[in-house]
């Protein structure tokens, strides 16, 4: 059937494939497509399936021409794609370069471009320099984790005095005309918010601290024209708020039996801080590594060949939208008219994140690369021992953890994880690691330079 194909090498990880089909090949098809249609076609003035083929060809030889080739292309390209290394990438379809033209006085020829996996000039990564960040944990690092999980261990309580800043505040609501009668559909009842968090539709935060449980005030608002509420921006609101309900957090006192409402494993406050500090160091000494990979990879980079098909930086984009999308649980048509209503689109944010993503890809694709040069593979045993690590870190059992990966497709991750940790623990033995300028964890865990 497939005389002739030629692969051609285009820029930017594309290529044209040119086929040419047997001109008697190609008939064959057309004519058993025909049959078929025949066998089934039902025309006024003809039984059904007795439809003569020359009837049938002289009424829809053309949209039947055009099926036949598309069909042949079809088959073509399957076996081709089987045979040759150049195959197109998964989620890039090959593009027809030419109108389908079936004839059959000469041969059928069709060519197709599309993106291919691209070809990777992998630069050195062992032998360089590279400037490994220090992290010092202090004492103000471990007040500050202290105060965190004294604040999640803090419980709400009634309040009796006036409403004060960090306060919940429960409110009934409602917006006055300039005669002082209610405006329609302006009422809103038993509202909750955080005082000064500024969640409420009028941001009357500051207006009810003082107030007391039970008390109404009636509050004159003016908002600025660039208020980021287009109802509000330049307007004036009269607003009646009464106080139906006032919590206050009260903070547990910080001893040993804090330590110990925060874990049984904590006899006294000591014990916490130490945990404290441990847990720290070795979030630091994580974020470091990564850091520190992360600067090699930039060099090997820049030292290495490859551009990246353009099939594949769209794809990249969309998942990038998908998890932008997905924490504003919402469909996605809805998150783009939220992006309308701040004159922003989808496409502008694709442009924005275009530089990341590139990035990403190439860094991803040369460690699959090296991966493969060094021979790194994860055996059964190491995934269990990561999986084991895990489950002690999360406190499930290892069974538990692995019947959770199992169950939602993630162990082939977890041993592409392991591989990269394999792959690095050799790599950055490699190389020299100079010591970098001395940074605050809280900058370093942020991600501020």
């Amino acid at each position: 059937m497939i005389i002739n194909k030629e692969v051609d090498r285009l820029e930017n990880s594309q290529v044209k494939l040119s086929v040419t089909v047997d001109r008697e090949a190609a008939e064959k098809e057309y004519r058993t497509l025909l049959a078929n249609y025949a066998r089934n076609a039902q025309i006024d003035g003809f039984r059904r399936g007795k439809v003569p083929p020359l009837v049938l060809e002289r009424k829809f030889g053309e949209g039947i021409r055009a099926e036949a080739g598309q069909k042949i292309i079809e088959e073509s390209l399957k076996t081709i794609f089987q045979e040759i290394p150049e195959k197109p990438l998964p989620f890039a379809a090959p593009e027809l370069q030419e109108d389908l033209q079936l004839s059959f006085d000469k041969d059928f020829s069709f060519s197709v471009v599309y993106d291919i996996f691209p070809t990777i000039e992998m630069g050195p990564y062992t032998g360089l320099t590279v400037e490994e960040p220090v992290v010092k944990v202090t004492e103000e690092d471990e007040k500050r984790e202290l105060e965190i999980l004294v604040d999640q261990n803090s419980f709400v309580v009634e309040k009796d005095s006036g409403a004060a800043r960090g306060d919940t505040a429960t409110v009934t609501y409602r917006e006055l005309d300039p005669s002082g009668a209610e405006v329609p559909g302006s009422r809103k009842e038993d509202f909750v918010f955080v005082i000064g968090s500024g969640y409420n539709p009028y941001g009357f935060d500051d207006e009810i601290v003082g107030m007391k449980k039970g008390e109404s005030r009636v509050i004159a608002k003016e908002y600025p024209e660039d208020h980021e509420s287009r109802e509000l921006a330049g307007a004036k609101k009269t607003l009646q708020v009464e106080l139906t309900g006032l919590r206050e957090r009260k903070r547990p006192e910080i001893n040993d039996e804090l330590a110990q409402d925060i874990s049984d494993s904590y006899a006294t406050l000591e014990d916490l801080k130490k945990d404290i500090r441990k847990k720290l160091e070795e979030s630091a000494a994580s974020r470091v590594r990564s850091l520190t990979i992360e600067a090699l990879m930039t060099q090997v980079a820049e030292r290495s060949t490859l551009t990246l098909p353009a099939s594949m930086v769209a794809a990249e984009l969309e998942q990038i939208w998908r998890r932008f999308a997905s924490r504003f649980r919402m469909p996605e048509e809805r998150v783009d008219m939220l992006l309308r209503s701040q004159g922003r689109t989808r496409e502008d944010l694709f442009a924005e994140w275009k530089p990341g993503a590139e990035k990403s890809l190439k860094v991803r694709l040369l460690v699959e690369k090296m991966i493969e040069a060094e021979g790194i593979q994860v055996s059964d045993e190491e995934l269990e021992a990561a999986i084991a690590e895990q489950a002690r870190q999360s406190s499930m059992e290892p069974g538990e953890l692995r019947e959770y990966y199992e169950k939602n497709n993630i162990l082939d991750m977890l041993r592409h994880d392991e591989a990269e940790k394999k792959l690095f623990d050799l790599v950055l033995g490699k190389n020299t690691l100079t010591r970098g300028r001395e940074r605050n964890y809280v900058d370093v865990m942020g991600g501020n330079s």
